[in-house]
């Protein structure tokens, strides 16, 4: 209904500019938002707010001569002109009757635009370090991925899903080191343990899977590993010095075979459970990006000649920078640091550019907010690769919070301390974690309320919907009960028997499904069908316990059983793009 009364409105310009009435360079194209109340229609444009400067007309002048060279709609039953000069339109009782039927016919294709028929989107979401297992604060961005993807998909763009393994660098060495520590343990050497090494239980998990592969082939002794180190933090030395000088000293003792057994032992069983807890929650990718893959492409070499190449490389240090001050970031990025090896910020622009020439169309990056800084440098990435800039969507997702009764669980991957997403999805289950994670806007901080979550009443917003979903379900088995039988024609030929306030308000409320799904497409705000769905909820509760469905009045029944029907239609629809089931039986 929105894109019908914007193609109406830009159609009754054309005709005034055509007829000398109207002179204005460019058409702009009309904002059509849905009212806040029913008094003042269904829909809103400000068109004639938005043009009077450039006509030298009053805004109300302007509406009215607008709405004078509308063209007739048999969805639209009348404008309106109010304030300061908004055209308000009401949806046509022929409008609302055709709802019920567009749903029936679609399916669950309702609320979609052809496959395809929007630009490419490679989105890329979650992409937690493979140094620990996903824990409640990735659920969110995983969650808000997730259904965003789906959400694009619908309203028409071919979305590439795509995880980031960071399988190179600094904290994988840790993760290879602190894993070898523990095989040591397990072989029964004394150790002493980093202070920044990771410490969680999985970390011994992963040690035994080592030692079961290698027995003792890497065993040394605790005064080999320790010889000769500078002191760790808690000796009162340096941590981050200790830390890389266990890490030389595990390569030395351990060659290369050694300590790439204990590296690849780590990444693999991570990934595996990475993935695994993602399947789980329903999250899956088209691909899963190796970081160590830019270098063995040579990917990363190519980036880094095309920085050189257009002059926005230097020397300082022994190191090579990135003039990232001069295209927009806050300061110049190391790129090769003095011992030769390329930095994190080296792969992030050698990943930005293999997207970029991998996806004509748009790279959305979904990144956790306390990685704001990466915006800056990024697209200081892109112009300096002489790539568009504006092919970048970034967007941050604010920390979710878990509280179990009144206290806040904290979380630290290192020291192992944290409730995993796997732990949190068993104790709520998939459906309320999905969408509990996405009922506030992403960017916006979210308390996590366990009880609320785990609760089986009708203030948790997730039961709320799939209870409603259920209660459709048993209007059918109750008519199956009777030996009654649903006649859609007569249901469709009768729809205009559906004139309650209850009724015509869910006729709305399904009409606009669509539009919320490309809304939420737009704005990349998956938290816009949540609060849908649950509005729609709310509304089919209310008739439910308003109204008798299964009545003796043949016409009435059907054209009830259309309606009931193609709210549960929009109700699965809608909780499949969130990743939430729509359960018969509750």
């Amino acid at each position: 209904m929105r894109a019908h009364i914007k193609e109406l409105v830009s159609q009754a310009l054309g005709y005034l500019k055509r007829d000398g009435v109207l002179s204005i360079e460019k058409e702009p194209d009309p904002e059509v938002e849905r009212t806040r109340s029913r008094e003042h229609g269904d829909y809103a444009c400000n068109i004639a707010l938005g043009l009077a400067r450039a006509t030298g007309m009053k805004p109300r002048d302007l509406a009215e001569l607008i709405r004078s060279r509308l063209p007739d709609s048999r969805r639209v039953e009348k404008v309106d002109i109010a304030g300061p000069g908004f055209l308000n339109f009401f949806a046509s009782p022929h409008y609302l009757r055709v709802v019920v039927r567009d749903i029936l016919r679609a399916g669950d294709d309702y609320g979609t635009a052809p496959a395809g028929s929007r630009q490419d989107v490679l989105l890329e979401y979650v992409s937690a370090n493979p140094t620990g297992p996903l824990h409640v604060g990735h659920g969110r961005g995983a969650a808000y991925g997730a259904s965003l993807a789906a959400i694009l998909t619908a309203a028409g763009h071919r979305v590439h899903r795509e995880y980031y393994v960071n399988d190179y660098g600094r904290q994988m060495d840790i993760l290879a080191v602190s894993v070898w520590l523990r095989y040591l343990e397990l072989a029964g050497e004394r150790v002493e343990f980093p202070s920044n090494g990771y410490r969680g239980d999985y970390i011994y998990d992963i040690a035994r899977e080592v030692r079961s592969r290698h027995g003792d082939h890497l065993r040394h002794t605790g005064s080999d590993v320790a010889e000769g180190l500078p002191p760790d933090a808690e000796s009162g030395g340096d941590a981050e010095a200790h830390i890389d000088a266990l890490i030389e000293r595990a390569r030395e003792l351990l060659g290369e075979d050694g300590y790439d057994a204990c590296f690849n032992a780590a990444l693999e069983i991570m990934v595996a459970d990475i993935r695994e807890d993602l399947d789980g929650f329903g999250v899956v990718f088209d691909r899963w990006f190796s970081e160590r893959g830019l270098q063995q492409s040579g990917a990363l070499d190519r980036a880094l000649k095309r920085l050189e190449d257009g002059g926005w490389l230097y020397r300082k240090d022994g190191a090579t920078w990135f003039k990232a001050t001069e295209l927009g970031d806050d300061k110049d990025r190391v790129v090769v640091r003095d011992n030769g090896r390329t930095t994190y910020f080296a792969s992030d622009v050698a990943y930005l550019l293999d997207k970029l020439e991998r996806c004509p169309g748009t790279s959305l990056y979904i990144f956790g907010a306390d990685h704001h800084g990466y915006v800056p440098r990024l697209k200081a990435a892109a112009k300096g690769l002489g790539e568009d800039a504006s092919r970048l969507d970034f967007q941050l997702v604010q920390f979710a919070v878990l509280y179990r009764g009144q206290s806040r669980v904290q979380m630290s991957t290192r020291s192992g301390s944290f409730v995993t997403l796997r732990e949190l999805r068993e104790e709520v289950g998939k459906d309320a974690a999905r969408y509990f994670y996405v009922m506030r806007s992403h960017d916006q901080h979210l308390d996590f309320d366990l009880e609320l979550a785990k609760s089986r009443a009708s203030e948790n917003p997730v039961y709320y919907i799939q209870y409603a979903h259920a209660r459709i379900a048993s209007v059918f088995r109750k008519l199956e009960e009777t030996g009654q039988r649903h006649n859609l024609a007569i249901g469709e030929s009768s729809i205009h028997r559906l004139d309650s306030d209850h009724e015509q308000e869910l006729l709305r409320s399904l009409g606009r499904y669509p539009e919320v799904v490309e809304s939420a497409a737009e704005r990349r705000a998956a938290h816009l069908l949540a609060h849908y769905l649950y509005e729609l909820a709310g509304q089919f509760h209310a008739w439910y316990n308003h109204s008798h469905f299964l009545v003796d009045d043949e016409e009435v029944r059907n054209a009830r059983l259309n309606l009931t029907t193609a709210t549960g239609q929009v109700l699965r629809n809608g909780l499949s793009l969130l990743g939430v089931s729509a359960p018969e039986e509750m």
